[in-house]
């Protein structure tokens, strides 16, 4: 612990400072009020603001509001900040102001201090003021909103979607590699009708990449930024040049599509694009823990359960049971959707606290939404380097309980009716006999057209059955 302390003021009186650290006054007095729950920003977010502080030196410098050599400074503190050489003196807790003011002076204070040792100066000496200068032409109000949209929108573009077409990927292979293997479907956990082990891994697929469109429409409602709109959407105290030139600035090195907010009232005092992509991020995570949860159960045994599937082995999967091995990438994917869904539970409420012209949530709305992108992220890759790119197909049991199904009578229901299908299925059921063997001797149909019909492949193809009853 420093036991060596500055002392540093902010407009409440003086603060004692780690003499180490780069933050100040401001910073201190959040870390005494708020030790809740040692969460911090992520490196996502710092990133953002970073940017966001970088890209406004520049702009106060064009403009002529900060003198160009404490700009140049002040440009090249936040590069710094972005790059994330000073993560570890980003120390205020989420659970603080509503406003997430705290991490906005956090970081301006940060920046401050380093400017003045690029400088030439001391750590406190004020000689950069981080309000007047590094702060100029913003507020904690239309900064954090800002990065809550960039470090989301980055995060998405740059790092979830890549993921997710990693996976969709492995899926894809996977749907090409077993397309010829016949298995039973299943409907309610019961027998159902043959289908191909990649026509479902197709279906997986497709769920994935259902999933990254929504995430690309995200794009409008995350590219629009509060940055211009300081306390309460007015922009007062800042040059009405500032935000457009900052915001280009930012989107020319990110190379995002970002621009300013049409309303800077809807833009601060709602969360509603977050809300939005939350909800995107919660519908991905459904599709993924279904998918994990198909594919566990799937290999489930593997003597004594489906074990159609064999999964890659990981790991021991028991401290007792020796030779056990447990689906656990499944398992870890299927634990982060979880946490995905209860994250967007708290934005969501977090979102509801618009108040008036500022939402009060900020801090726990950033914090979870980066976290669900994260775990996404992680998540997506591992799963599909770690188990779907291993997986293999047990043929034999895949295509030996076909035989045995009783929903194989579906495909004689619109020759011979629904009712004499259901009658076969019934004495099938209750005989331990073969659908093809109780239609042989009441179906009144000849061998060749049961056979026809009772072909597993072709029951997997569109058309089969045409003009039959469906569902179930």
């Amino acid at each position: 612990m420093d036991t060596e302390f500055r002392i540093e003021a902010d407009s409440m009186g003086e603060m004692k400072v780690p003499a180490k650290a780069y933050y100040g006054a401001q910073t201190a007095r959040a870390v005494e009020n708020f030790p809740i729950s040692g969460l911090r920003f992520s490196r996502p977010f710092i990133r953002a603001l970073g940017l966001i502080k970088k890209h406004a030196a520049i702009t106060n410098a064009e403009l002529g509001l900060v003198p160009p050599k404490i700009a140049g400074a002040i440009e090249r503190a936040a590069q710094e900040v972005a790059d994330g050489k000073w993560d570890e003196q980003f120390v205020v807790d989420i659970f603080q102001t509503g406003s997430g003011t705290s991490t906005n002076m956090n970081a301006n204070e940060v920046i401050t201090n380093r400017a003045i040792e690029i400088l030439g100066g001391k750590r406190g000496d004020k000689s950069v003021h981080p309000n007047d200068q590094v702060n100029c032409g913003q507020s904690s109000n239309d900064v954090i909103p800002t990065a809550i949209h960039l470090a989301a929108f980055e995060a998405i573009e740059r790092q979830l979607i890549p993921a997710l077409k990693e996976l969709r990927a492995a899926l894809e292979t996977k749907a090409k590699t077993f397309d010829n293997i016949l298995k039973i479907g299943r409907t309610h956990l019961q027998d159902a009708t043959p289908i191909r082990l990649g026509q479902e891994f197709s279906g997986y697929a497709s769920q994935v990449e259902h999933g990254i469109g929504r995430l690309l429409a995200l794009e409008t409602n995350l590219g629009e930024l509060a940055l211009g709109g300081t306390a309460v959407g007015t922009g007062i105290n800042t040059h009405i040049d500032f935000a457009s030139r900052t915001i280009k600035g930012i989107a020319k090195e990110t190379g995002l599509k970002l621009r300013e907010a049409a309303n800077h009232f809807e833009a601060q005092g709602s969360r509603d694009a977050a809300v939005e992509a939350s909800g995107a991020l919660k519908t991905v995570a459904v599709s993924l823990i279904k998918i994990a949860n198909d594919i566990r159960l799937l290999g489930s045994g593997p003597r004594c359960g489906i074990g159609e599937l064999k999964l890659p082995a990981t790991q021991p999967g028991s401290s007792i049971m020796p030779g056990k091995v447990n689906p656990v990438m499944c398992e870890m994917l299927i634990q982060a959707g979880a946490q995905v869904i209860g994250n967007d539970a708290a934005i969501a409420f977090g979102g509801a606290f618009g108040n008036f012209e500022l939402n009060v949530m900020m801090p726990v709305i950033a914090h979870n939404l980066l976290q669900s992108i994260e775990l996404l992220t992680n998540g997506a890759r591992v799963f599909a380097r770690r188990c779907v790119a291993g997986l293999e197909a047990d043929i034999a049991k895949c295509e030996g309980n076909i035989e045995n199904s009783l929903a194989m009578g579906t495909a004689l229901a619109p020759v011979i009716g629904y009712d004499k299908a259901a009658k076969i299925a019934k004495i099938a059921y209750e005989t331990g006999a073969t659908i093809r063997q109780v239609a042989e001797e009441l179906s009144g149909l000849d061998k060749a057209k049961l056979d026809q019909l009772l072909d597993a492949r072709s029951q997997t193809q569109p058309g089969t059955g045409a003009g039959g009853s469906a569902g179930g």
